[in-house]
């Protein structure tokens, strides 16, 4: 399938979805290429610019399954020029008076940027549709897991009680975010590029400004205005909100892949009955998908870099900076999308350990506590010498929340300020303060942005 191991038959579904390898694949480039030709000479010809007959058999013979890839390999190793391969191939195939009309004033950035837009908008389609369904398996885990409480940690240490559907719901509310970033990126994304030789469309005098107008909306691209031959923060953005939405898919991995450690086990992804954890220990049921989603969102983050880079760019145009798109570009939307689609199916069959969860609370032996704890005492001691009494009673390891409240009650120093049954209260039950409520308040927005959403991006 290619030489690098990612395109490998055995490896290829961990670095992109067959639907964005179509998108990227050499025929599909071309065809896009060709597509924008198709639209410049049509609208050329609307101007009287171009024959119409000439524009006609344009579009009759713009197939890029009818071309000779290895000829239009030859001819732009040849000529040295990045898209003169392909108009010559196009050209042989038409009649001579309409294969001079060809690319008509245009330049190979008019081309190869067009197509990318069109490129990003398949691409952006099919990140949207699984963002969407990633949002939906998160909020059908903060509502049926509202009030599953788990162990809350902060620097890897056991804290205050939460519930698994607070965490949920806290993934469902930064994947809208990246929803609505995509929505609102649509027509920076999206823009047309037609301006010439320097972007200024002199080649067609005063028609230049129509043309674009025409040219865009024949393509169901925003006319971007002014040519943004050497401003490459629109392909930049794209790549940023990429590393965005692949650096989630990897928080939520990167959770799900610790929650299961052996010594944890509070959440499995689900498991094939043919798979494989491990061939030197059987016993092993490693987390996959979880792991790989942070691996991928690497890759992103290091190829949007490149993007970045490219903004920096000399004068009208600077072949520097967009040609290292059309390299680091196909990366960010390929792994971007294996990143939402193997996301998205984690979540589907993700495994669920409830009593788990309730166990990892009882195992903290009482400390789960030790917030509403400083709560009580605050108001008397003050906040800082609260702090540093219960850390230096905590200090004492005791393993029993029983002990700890009889501990806790006979300490001459609190022995006003708590009496034993209200300790047992606190100790008894894990009080997750207002997880409950913020689920519901990211569900019911969630809810109502859903409705609101077109069916389709942009």
């Amino acid at each position: 399938m290619g030489s690098r191991l990612a395109d490998f038959g055995a490896y290829a579904h961990l670095w992109a979805t067959p639907t964005l390898r179509d998108v990227f694949a050499e025929q599909a480039v071309y065809q896009r290429w060709l597509d924008v030709l198709v639209a410049l000479a049509e609208v050329q010809a609307e101007l009287d610019i171009v024959p119409r007959s000439a524009a006609a058999a344009i579009a009759e013979h713009a197939d890029a399954s009818g071309l000779d890839l290895d000829r239009v390999a030859a001819a732009t190793r040849t000529t040295g020029h990045s898209t003169l391969g392909l108009i010559q191939e196009l050209q042989r195939l038409l009649p001579d008076d309409a294969a001079r009309w060809v690319y008509y004033g245009a330049t190979v950035q008019d081309v190869t940027d067009t197509a990318t837009a069109i490129a990003l908008r398949e691409v952006a389609r099919a990140v949207h549709d699984d963002l969407r369904g990633i949002e939906a398996e998160c909020l059908r885990l903060s509502v049926a897991h509202r009030d599953t409480p788990m162990v809350g940690r902060t620097h890897g240490q056991a804290g205050s009680p939460i519930t698994f559907g607070w965490k949920a719901a806290g993934w469902a509310d930064e994947v809208r975010r990246h929803i609505e970033r995509l929505r609102e990126g649509a027509p920076r994304w999206t823009a047309g590029q037609l301006g010439g030789a320097v972007g200024t469309l002199g080649f067609f005098e005063e028609r230049g400004i129509e043309l674009r107008t025409r040219f865009c909306a024949r393509l169901g691209l925003t006319d971007p205005g002014i040519s943004w031959l050497a401003a490459r923060d629109r392909i930049a953005e794209f790549g940023a909100v990429s590393a965005l939405i692949s650096a989630t898919t990897a928080r939520i991995g990167n959770e799900v892949l610790q929650l299961q450690r052996g010594e944890i086990g509070e959440v499995r992804e689900s498991r094939p009955p043919d798979a494989v954890g491990s061939i030197t220990m059987p016993h092993k049921r490693n987390p996959e998908r979880a792991e790989h989603l942070v691996t991928l969102s690497r890759l992103v983050r290091a190829n949007a870099t490149v993007l970045l880079e490219g903004m920096v760019s000399e004068h009208e145009r600077d072949a520097r900076g967009w040609k290292a798109e059309w390299v680091a570009l196909p990366e960010v939307c390929l792994l971007t999308g294996a990143a939402t689609s193997m996301c998205r199916a984690m979540l589907e069959e993700l495994e669920v350990d409830a009593d788990a969860m309730l166990r990892g609370v009882w195992a903290t032996h009482g400390r789960f506590a030790s917030e509403r704890l400083l709560a009580q005492l605050s108001p008397t001691l003050g906040k800082h010498e609260a702090q540093r009494l219960l850390q230096e009673l905590f200090a004492s390891g005791t393993a029993d929340p029983g002990e700890l409240s009889r501990s806790l009650a006979a300490d001459p120093r609190l022995a006003d300020l708590f009496r034993e049954d209200v300790l047992v209260e606190l100790l008894a039950r894990p009080d997750v303060g207002a997880a409950g409520v913020m689920v519901d308040e990211v569900v019911a927005r969630a809810h109502r942005a859903r409705v609101a959403d077109p069916e389709h991006w942009p």
